[in-house]
């Protein structure tokens, strides 16, 4: 029988799951909003931190594998929980393709170019290294996660003390480009910028089978984890947007080597060793990211909302099933990246992920709110009304197409919710004959 998860993995998974290539990204995006920019990180936290306290309590109050869909299906029941958990279960492998791109890309530095097919071999080879860990075991992937989180937590709390000696808040300012926009929209702008490094947030819950004692150890991973990567995003955005003067962080291609060029030079040794960092950062990612999608279709799979066979494990107690079919997935989207027009929609492809992962979290928030309000927990009533307000704004300035293609990963259930009903129906009749065949004998 496979060994269940501590508070140590889990803490690993919720670390991983939101620290991946947005950290290196983001402060070349964010640099035009100036002083907005650390509004928009203090703010995307404090969302954080509420949805984490939401997703904290819904665990708590059901510890059952598959995150989510498990919160709606108690408070809205089958029907809705199905929408929700197929639609974040299709983004969880589909948002994948862009971490591995990302950790294949940022060894470029150190490899050299290569050539598109040597690059998508790199990439898929990667992926089935990933997928092969998590078939070895939930208990395997979790103490991946914990090495890989140690190895790439530690630049991130070493290189703004590097570099702050450098510091100078002259250096934040609002491009002109934006100067004539009301503050309140910028915030709003800056704000869905930000979150993309949140995303993630509820990973921990996925698992909720595979933890020791998940309704005290999820809770406090969760929450504890959340307020650590806020902490990381905010510090070091800020120290680098202070060191890096914002018409020149806008143009940078590496914001970190940039940066610690500024204080100690030497930008190719850098550049080296933060292209390792940034790989490592993105692996863990993807463990975490593969582990919880498996996890969420063994879930559908326990509550028949999915065919059985998902949930099938091998003798570790792994799902590997659900793994394989989630890397079969990944795969073709990783080859589809490789012509020119499909790399172009990367950028898409995260955006439509975090419009899709915020709907998810707002039914989940209602949920939490229906039970506060049914329970008089005028404290937790607050904290869902805040956590529902916070998804809603997130979502308001969508634009009809992409509003069109998130909506689409839900309704595309549609087309096997008949299958599922009538799975259903074949399963709840199977287990009533074995119930009369054994109160007959």
């Amino acid at each position: 029988m496979s060994k269940k998860m501590g508070f140590g993995a889990v803490l690993a998974i919720v670390f991983g799951s939101q620290i991946g290539s947005g950290i290196f990204i983001l402060p070349s995006t964010l640099a035009p909003y100036g002083k907005f920019a650390i509004y928009g990180w203090i703010l995307a936290g404090l969302g954080a931190i509420l949805l984490a306290l939401v997703f904290a309590d819904l665990c708590s109050r059901y510890p059952h594998v598959g995150g989510p869909h498990v919160y709606v299906k108690a408070v809205f029941g089958r029907i809705p929980s199905f929408f929700v958990g197929w639609a974040y279960w299709l983004v969880s492998w589909i948002s994948s393709t862009v971490v591995v791109v990302s950790c294949v890309a940022y060894l470029t530095p150190i490899v050299g170019n290569m050539s598109t097919s040597m690059t998508l071999l790199a990439e898929i080879s990667l992926l089935l290294l990933i997928t092969g860990v998590n078939c070895r075991s939930v208990e395997s992937a979790g103490r991946l996660e914990s090495v890989l989180v140690f190895l790439k937590f530690i630049p991130f709390a070493l290189v703004p003390a590097v570099i702050f000696g450098h510091f100078d808040a002259s250096n934040i300012i609002v491009t002109d480009h934006y100067a004539g926009i009301s503050d309140f929209k910028l915030i709003v702008m800056v704000v869905s910028i930000c979150f993309w490094g949140f995303i993630g947030v509820e990973c921990a819950t996925a698992p909720a089978g595979f933890v020791h004692n998940p309704s005290k150890t999820i809770p406090r991973a969760i929450i504890i984890g959340t307020c650590g990567v806020a902490a990381v995003y905010i510090l070091n955005n800020t120290v680098i947007m202070g060191v890096i003067p914002g018409h020149v962080l806008v143009n940078s291609k590496a914001p970190f080597v940039d940066a610690i060029s500024v204080a100690m030079g030497n930008a190719s040794a850098w550049l080296v060793m933060l292209s390792l960092v940034a790989s490592i950062v993105c692996l863990g990612t993807l463990n975490a990211w593969v582990l919880t999608s498996a996890q969420i279709s063994l879930g559908l799979a326990q509550d028949n909302l999915l065919p059985r066979f998902f949930g099938q494990k091998n003798r570790f107690g792994s799902p590997y099933i659900s793994i394989l079919i989630s890397c079969a997935g990944t795969i073709p989207v990783l080859i589809l990246t490789k012509y020119e027009s499909m790399a172009e929609q990367v950028t898409s492809i995260i955006d439509i992920s975090v419009k899709t992962f915020i709907v998810v979290y707002l039914v989940c928030c209602l949920a939490f709110l229906k039970i506060s309000i049914q329970e008089r927990k005028i404290c937790k009533s607050i904290v869902g009304i805040m956590a529902s307000s916070f998804c809603i704004l997130m979502l308001h300035d969508s634009d009809l197409q992409s509003a069109i293609i998130v909506a689409s990963f839900f309704l595309s259930g549609v087309l096997i919710l008949p299958l599922m009903q009538r799975h259903e129906k074949q399963a709840k009749l199977v287990e009533n004959l074995k119930k009369s065949k054994a109160g007959f004998f």
